[in-house]
């Protein structure tokens, strides 16, 4: 165990986890959006606060980006303005359904003029990843049909493909495209990109520098998602995750709130194919909006959450398992695993983050500041960042 402990103690020393932009703002259900005292009112604002997570984690060196939500006049001095709060612009995020053109769809749409606007909008966020140094151009799409009959379902593929083709053409050559999925909403009888074997195909015939985007909110109740991560791990296209947690549906609360073991199994698969270093290309972020919790903090937990499935993951003795597995130990197998989950990490990456000049519980540090008293004073005036802005 003590060759583990030093393994695990030096890969979760480069694991990073991107932090979403609009975390920050505030968030609500479809019924109700609460505001908070200090909520950024601008971009620049918001690099702030999520700087503070990784000032105690250490572990969220990146901000994602969220067009228009995130419009400034000036992108080069947004990216200035991160650096000097110790981060970086991680991955600009189009935003193609809150445009009232965009009821019927964006790159699905039946309307020429309409698809036409969507695509020149990607292209738009790729300008604006040339102004910040971000690399991936993650797209999720709200595109969908309500009734049988609405539109016809093989023609929408066909536009999906025809204006994903011309995105791409658009990248840089040191740009990637993400596609996520999304099983249902805000569609309610079909969704133009409902899972990753949607996503996969259209990624396939897009080229090498497309990749799939697994939100673990956006699956079917009992999905097996492990088995998802496998499989586009196999096929080298699993770009990113967006780390988040739902009971029903929807998919905003902090990770591993409803299902911490479910989160263990993805992290031992990501584990067991060396996806967890920086070097496997797949960027681990986080995608929630807090609705009744403070924004900081529930990042910073979801932060700590993330690592502490990674560390029970990289504490699986794999040379046991392995064993069992090939000998047929069902039950011995199952115990390697679950005695790996059952180990108590918290003390392990105390010692990690005490071992980088970082507060061993981020979370009581950063209350201990008193940030959030300071910027609820200082924030006066303007309008708070909510969604849609």
């Amino acid at each position: 165990m003590t060759d583990l402990r030093d393994e695990a103690l030096a890969a979760l020393a480069q694991q990073t986890i991107e932090l979403p932009s609009w975390a920050f703002g505030n968030s609500g259900t479809r019924f109700k959006v609460f505001s908070t005292p200090g909520v950024p009112r601008d971009p620049f604002e918001k690099v702030s606060d999520a700087a503070q997570v990784h000032r105690h984690t250490g572990a969220a060196p990146r901000v994602s980006l969220h067009i228009p939500w995130d419009l400034v006049d000036d992108y080069g001095k947004l990216a200035a303005h991160a650096a000097d709060e110790g981060v970086t612009i991680g991955a600009v995020n189009s935003n193609v359904f809150q445009d009232d053109d965009y009821r019927l769809g964006s790159l699905c749409n039946p309307d020429a003029r309409i698809r036409a606007k969507a695509v020149a909008h990607h292209l738009a966020c790729i300008d604006v990843m040339r102004q910040t140094g971000s690399t991936d151009l993650k797209i999720w799409l709200a595109d969908g049909l309500n009734y049988p009959g609405q539109d016809d379902l093989r023609a929408r593929q066909d536009r999906l493909a025809e204006g994903l083709a011309q995105v791409y053409a658009g990248l840089d050559a040191d740009m990637r495209l993400l596609l996520e999925y999304k099983f249902f909403e805000p569609a309610f009888y079909a969704t133009d990109v409902p899972d990753w074997g949607t996503s996969l195909l259209h990624c396939l015939a897009l080229g090498e520098r497309a990749s799939v985007v697994l939100d673990t909110g956006h699956h079917a109740p009992g999905t097996n998602i492990e088995f998802v991560v496998a499989q586009l791990l196999r096929a080298g296209r699993l770009g990113a995750f967006d780390f988040n947690s739902r009971f029903y549906a929807d998919d905003d609360l902090i990770v591993g709130a409803a299902d911490p073991f479910q989160l263990f199994r993805i992290m031992s698969e990501i584990v067991g194919a060396g996806a967890h270093l920086p070097t496997s290309g797949v960027n681990f972020m986080l995608d929630q909006c807090h609705n009744i919790e403070p924004k900081i903090p529930g990042q910073i937990r979801s932060v700590m959450n993330v690592q502490e499935a990674t560390a029970k993951a990289l504490l699986v003795d794999r040379e046991a398992l392995a064993e069992a597995q090939t000998s047929g130990d069902v039950l011995g197998a199952n115990g390697v695993l679950m005695d790996a989950y059952n180990t108590d990490v918290r003390g392990l990456l105390a010692d990690l983050r005490e071992s980088q000049g970082l507060p061993r519980d981020p979370y009581a540090a950063f209350a201990a500041t008193g940030y959030l008293d300071r910027i609820a004073a200082e924030r006066i005036g303007g309008a708070q960042a909510s969604w849609g802005a």
